[in-house]
């Protein structure tokens, strides 16, 4: 398996010179690759990977790092150390996967260190199966400036260089021989995007300033401004309101200045223009330091690749429920690269009325369709999503909607109006967030369809083929959303869990720091992030540049 550091490629399988040799396997996402990588356990397979870092790095910290409530090192666990543990035949190289060839099944790594006069050195991985788990880039719209001018915060380095420049401000403005114009530029610190990310790096960045840094820079006090930029008209559009609300609320408490509705047009070195939505008016903010948080974008192997089997036009690579890369044979992609192109059940409306009308009748009972109707919630979701949402006990309820008020024996629909009564199911249908958490499951999915391939080849456990015959060999990939958090700073975080049960407050941030440690790489990195925390308490956080 090919893998880097929010990337990854995995190879599988052959039969060389007549002799079965191991399996291969190659590849790249942080809790998407980490989960694979962890539950991959079948000894016919040699993977391979090969990252441009050797550590895999829990990135949902990464806002704390920035501001010293939790230290770079303590989220990281080498590669290295995963391997040794592991009774499978795993190979790890640090370089740079730059393309990937599906139609001869090969992968293009360029080495990260220069080991020659021309550069450095370039080789190529053979695979049989391979799993992309690139992750992806921040995606800036292309906006003047950005790319040049504003931080960014997506992996470990990018979070150390937040921290520096957080202190390195701090120090310039206590010069002595500054305006207090220039003191309150330097001391505004923007956060463009209103996601999960930028808010809780506001609300750690407000913490760490009124915690920490005014009882070493008391004279800076009075300067310091904090600035969230929003376009849409609300901050975590994707929590319940009410969390929006309490969000929302508690940044004005607490000084942070929210501004909905305004665009970012262009970065200057000094100055951020942006541009209110609605009536159109432009403004010009003087900033020390602006961290940009505004959604992802694909990264260049990937749209190449994405060029080469027919997927143009999209945002990322599109998979099957099985996450099968659309296009191209033995090739999966995982987390945020990637998207599932769930399919529709009008494309395949007539082969389900084929399979489930058994006698050939022409007509499909109550009692044919409940045969099939399992298979049929699992091959399309929607389905179920539909019922839920529409408060319908079960499939009967719809049928009855489609052929109007008639005792459940006597239903009987055409191909017309077995059309009818699922005519509005594919208006159900979501893409899944791009979040570690989606990854994390996904990688998970993956690793156990390879550990059964074997046994799965025997006997299918899948929904049936209503396109063709018999079934497939695994049940789709079906994600289930666990919950999310938002920290909102001074030791409060917003969980919003299933059953649509939303807490706000001091016992949610207590349940966020115990699900954060549960799901570190290693004993080690828990213990490490633990200790952190309770260093915090204690001390207080680091200020040092380093």
């Amino acid at each position: 398996m090919l893998m880097q550091n929010l990337q990854w490629c995995t190879c599988f399988g052959t039969t060389r010179g007549g002799k079965q040799e191991k399996e291969g396997c190659c590849a790249w996402n942080w809790l998407g690759r980490n989960k694979f990588f962890e539950e991959i356990n079948n000894p016919s397979y040699d993977v391979q990977v090969i990252s441009p870092r050797n550590y895999f790095a829990f990135t949902p910290l990464l806002p704390s790092v920035t501001c010293g409530t939790v230290e770079a090192r303590s989220i990281v666990e080498p590669v290295r150390n995963i391997v040794r543990k592991k009774n499978v035949d795993i190979s790890f190289w640090e370089a740079e996967c730059f393309k990937i060839d599906a139609e001869n099944k090969k992968v293009y790594c360029r080495c990260n260190q220069n080991t020659n006069m021309n550069g450095k050195e370039e080789f190529v991985v053979d695979y049989d199966y391979l799993v992309i788990a690139m992750g992806a880039r921040p995606n800036t719209f292309n906006t003047p400036g950005v790319m040049e001018y504003c931080n960014f915060l997506k992996e470990v380095e990018d979070a150390q260089k937040i921290r520096r420049t957080v202190i390195d401000n701090f120090e310039k403005a206590s010069l002595p021989n500054l305006s207090d114009e220039e003191r309150k530029r330097i001391l505004h610190f923007v956060v463009v995007g209103g996601g999960p990310t930028g808010v809780e790096f506001a609300a750690e960045l407000h913490d760490f300033v009124n915690e920490d840094l005014v009882k070493l820079y008391p004279a800076a006090k009075d300067f310091v401004k904090i600035t969230l930029l929003e376009a849409a008209d609300h901050i975590l559009n994707m929590f319940d309101k009410r969390i929006t609300g309490f969000a929302e609320e508690k940044f004005k408490r607490d000084g942070i200045d929210v501004k909905l509705g305004s665009m970012v047009v262009k970065v200057s070195d000094k100055e951020i223009s942006t541009k209110v939505r609605g009536n159109g008016e432009t403004t010009s903010i003087p900033y020390g330091m602006v961290v940009w948080s505004t959604g992802i974008g694909t990264r260049p192997v990937i749209r190449d690749f994405m060029k080469q089997i027919g997927q143009t036009n999209r945002r990322a690579l599109a998979t099957d429920e099985w996450l099968r890369v659309e296009g191209c044979n033995n090739v999966y992609a995982l987390g945020d690269c990637a998207t599932i192109n769930q399919r529709k059940v009008m494309e395949d409306i007539s082969a389900i009325f084929k399979k489930a009308d058994k006698d050939n009748s022409g007509t499909l009972t109550v009692k044919e369709f409940q045969e099939v109707i399992d298979d049929i919630c699992e091959r399309y979701p929607q389905v179920e999503l539909y019922l839920k949402n529409k408060k319908m006990r079960d499939i009967v309820d719809m049928l009855k909607e489609a052929k109007g008020d008639v005792a459940k024996e006597s239903i009987e629909l055409n191909i017309n109006e077995f059309k009818t009564a699922l005519s509005e199911v594919d208006s159900q249908m979501k893409n899944l967030p791009a979040t570690a958490q989606v990854a994390s499951q996904q990688g998970t999915y993956l690793a156990n369809c390879f550990n059964r391939m074997e046994e799965a080849e025997k006997n299918p456990e899948g929904p049936l083929r209503f396109r063709g015959e018999g079934r497939h060999r695994f049940r789709p990939f079906r994600y289930k959303h666990l919950g999310q958090f938002a920290p909102l700073g001074g030791e409060q975080t917003a969980a919003q869990l299933p059953g649509d049960w939303v807490s706000i407050g001091h016992s949610s941030q207590w349940l966020w720091y115990s699900v954060y440690a549960s799901k570190q790489v290693s004993w080690r990195t828990r213990a490490l992030v633990v200790s952190d925390w309770t260093r915090r308490f204690i001390f207080g956080r680091d200020s040092s540049g380093i």
